[in-house]
């Protein structure tokens, strides 16, 4: 199987700072164009089945980035971004400010972040990694694309290279409309070959 994975297109609360997690925003033009953009780079490509976070900016990043494309959409809970409870729709800054250790976490220490009513890294990662295994298991030898976010993308990356959640936030940065490839040999064997629109290769042969 062939898995492309690409997160969302910019939105009105990535510009504000805003915490979005599992509530809704929405593309902001830049975000429409950045989809626009990904959809003519995979325009020739043919896609057997096309996935989607059932959040509107992952909808909405679909609708334009796959706007060539005849494959029917599928929609699911379970590629969205990491909940994060009663952080969502607060600006980061705020956060900060309230809640420095947990605001830490979340963004250098990633595998002690612990905030009560929101998701681990951990646990994203989990559902992540089970929903990309049911994908796999009846689609082999296929082309598939997932549209999702940030950070659930980088946490099956980071499952690929075998990283620890210390270093879920190890660049590159997953910017919007990244385009992700990995490649699946055999079940749970995976190697990635483009990440956030770099080869792979490359982004690793400078550490």
């Amino acid at each position: 199987m062939e898995l492309h994975l690409i997160r969302h297109g910019q939105t009105n609360w990535n510009e504000e700072r805003r915490v979005q997690g599992q509530s809704e925003s929405q593309l902001t033009d830049l975000g429409i164009q950045q989809a626009k953009t990904v959809g003519e780079k995979i325009r020739e490509l043919n896609f057997d089945k096309l996935y989607c976070s059932s959040s509107q900016r992952t909808r909405e990043t679909a609708e334009h980035a796959f706007a060539h494309h005849a494959q029917e959409v599928t929609y699911l809970d379970s590629l969205r971004e990491i909940f994060l409870g009663p952080w969502e729709g607060r600006l980061y800054a705020e956060i900060e400010q309230e809640d420095p250790d947990s605001f830490r976490h979340f963004w250098h220490e990633p595998h002690a972040f612990n905030v009560p009513g929101a998701e681990t890294f951990y646990q994203m990662q989990e559902r992540a990694m089970q929903t990309i295994r049911d994908i796999a298991s009846h689609s082999l030898g296929q082309r598939v694309a997932i549209i999702s976010h940030g950070a659930l993308i980088k946490s099956v990356l980071a499952h690929v290279e075998q990283l620890p959640m210390e270093e879920l936030w190890k660049p590159p940065l997953m910017h919007n409309c990244a385009h992700n490839i990995i490649e699946m040999h055999q079940p749970d064997e995976f190697t990635i070959t483009l990440y956030a629109d770099q080869s792979f290769d490359s982004v690793r042969s400078v550490e």
